[in-house]
């Protein structure tokens, strides 16, 4: 399992939260149902707490290039 620390985050064209990874990929963080809820991504302190967080990256383990910057 490979995992890469949260470095920021974005929202999507569809308005939704992602994590930036330092590996360099983006990953959705999925707060609305009927996904996992996870409240702390709504709000600036939420998110700003999860920085240095790791999250397990599939695109590293799958050999994936990064994500366009």
């Amino acid at each position: 399992m490979i995992e890469s620390p949260i470095t920021g985050f974005h929202l999507d064209e569809q308005s939704h939260w992602v994590a930036e990874l330092s590996c360099g990929h983006i990953q959705h963080v999925r707060h609305q149902p009927p996904w996992i809820e996870r409240p702390w991504v709504t709000h600036q302190a939420g998110r700003d707490s999860m920085l240095g967080f790791r999250l397990r990256c599939l695109k590293c383990e799958r050999g994936e290039p990064r994500d366009a910057d």
